[in-house]
Order: structure tokens, then sequence, then C-alpha cells
């Protein structure tokens, strides 16, 4: 390759870094996990947002834990968002739920300033974030409270998520250490979702989804060879069919849990493919 060659590839390079705002405050007083990180293209205007909600079993993680995903969105023409949220057992679930919903506020009324359209956003999330993607694109109480319309989401990739119904994982993890003699865990879901049945409902995505309230199309991202993981989409998938919201189930091969967000924004990466086309189609509409 020539030096002028190389001179034009270091430019493009260059030009595809990111404009990176961290520690971005969403609620006052400041407080570390109510902060957010802004990655946008140099001169964004008017761009798709990509919303990111880090995973973590709802007690660790951080919005830094984003892999390629900012890189790989930038350079295809979105704004990128990853946000912190306050975590168990420091507050409870919903407390949770409502940092999420009070930061998607936040960037649905401050995102134009840094290049995003507040109308086009995607909801997106790893495990425990799946579940708090799948919880506040369905149960639309949560973005209500922060002045967020349904109609600003474009979609919602929750990936590999298992708490899409709590009732359901609840039954199926301690049935299956029961019938086989083993001590039940001792911080499993129950202990995680507390241990009332009618908010194991209420917290599930499942038990939100009816017809006609503009939820927004759902590709679902999950492990093809993980039992559980694999009947949580497919449980979510079936409940979004029957109130004919879009969805696309999409189950990963040759993969886990971790590596399968990992990779994602990698190059030759199939759950990529899919996420790509599931966001190009979406904007198409």
């Amino acid at each position: 390759m020539n030096t002028f060659a190389l001179l034009l590839l270091a430019g493009s390079a260059l030009a595809a870094e990111p404009k990176t705002h961290r520690d971005v405050p969403y609620a006052e007083p400041k407080n570390e996990r109510q902060t957010l990180d802004i990655y946008a293209p140099p001169d964004a205007q008017n761009l798709p947002v990509v919303f990111w909600i880090h995973g973590g079993g709802w007690q660790v993680g951080d919005k830094s834990s984003v892999q390629h995903k900012p890189q790989a969105f930038v350079d295809r023409g979105f704004v990128f968002v990853s946000t912190n949220y306050r975590l168990l057992p420091k507050v409870e679930m919903q407390t949770i739920f409502r940092d999420v919903a009070k930061s998607l506020g936040w960037v649905h009324q401050h995102i134009a300033e840094y290049g995003g359209d507040p109308r086009r956003i995607f909801v997106m999330g790893h495990s425990a974030g799946a579940q708090l993607a799948a919880l506040v694109c369905i149960d639309d109480r949560y973005l209500q409270a922060e002045g967020v319309p349904f109609e600003a989401l474009k979609g919602c990739v929750p990936v590999d998520g298992d708490t899409y119904d709590v009732p359901a994982i609840i039954e199926t993890a301690e049935t299956r250490r029961r019938v086989h003699g083993q001590p039940q865990a001792k911080v499993g879901h129950r202990e995680k979702f507390g241990n009332d049945p009618q908010k194991h409902r209420d917290y599930s995505a499942v038990t939100h989804v009816a017809k006609g309230k503009g939820i927004p199309p759902f590709l679902i991202l999950y492990v093809a060879d993980h039992p559980d993981n694999a009947a949580q989409a497919q449980r979510l998938a079936a409940a979004l069919k029957e109130a004919n919201v879009p969805v696309t189930l999409f189950g990963g091969q040759e993969t886990n849990h971790n590596r399968l967000n990992d990779n994602l924004g990698t190059p030759d990466d199939p759950a990529s493919k899919a996420l790509f086309e599931f966001v190009d189609a979406a904007l198409k509409k």
C-alpha cells in the first residue's frame, strides 16, 4: 500500500473516532450509578440512537462494558448511549426499573444536543439488561412517567435474558434443584425479585404484552443451546406475536451467554448481521 493510501486510511479511521461524553448525570444530585456515556460521530445531527443497558444480575456491571458496540454503531451513523443504574441490594428491583426509565427520559429530552434524534431510539440490553429493556418497552407505565411515548421507540433488542417471565424461571430453577436433591440457591431469582408472586408477575415483560399499546418491534437474541434462555426468548416472542407485535427470534449457534454479547458489532458475526438488518429495516418504516 502506498503512502497516499495509508494517509487516506488513517484519515478515515480518525474521522470514525466517536466523540465521547462520559459520566453525564441523568438525575440530581449526581450519583455515579445514575450517569450515562454518549458516543457520537463527529458533527452528528439528527441520527438514530441506541440506548444500551448493561447486564450483571442487577447486582454488578457498568456502562463501560460495551465492547465493540459504540464503534460499530457510530460507524453506521448512530449515536450510542450506555447507561448505569443503581443496583441490588442497595435499592429494590423496581427502583432499578425507574432508573432505566429516568435515564431514557433524559435521553429523549436531551439527545438532540448530542446529535441524536429523540424520535428514533432503539432500546437494547444484555442479560439483566435484556429484562430491563424488554420491560420498559412493554410495560408503558415506566416510560410514561418520564414523558417518553412508545412512538419514540423504533425497536427493542434484548440479548440472552432469562427473566421475561419471572415466575417461569423461578419455578424452572427451583424444580430442577428439587428433583435432583440439590439445595436451593442462596442468591437466585426469588431472592433478587422478592418473594411476592404478584410482583413476580408484575416484573415480567410477558405480563404486560397487549394489542394496541404501540409496543415497538422486537429482535430477541439468545443462545440457541441454553434451554432456559431459549425457552424465555420463545415465551416472549409468542406473547408478542399473539399481540400482533413484529418480532424476530435469533438463536446464536456455537456461542455462550457472554460471547453472544461480546461479539456484537464485530465483522462476520451472525448475531450482528441479524441486529443490523433489524435496525435497518426498522428505520425504513
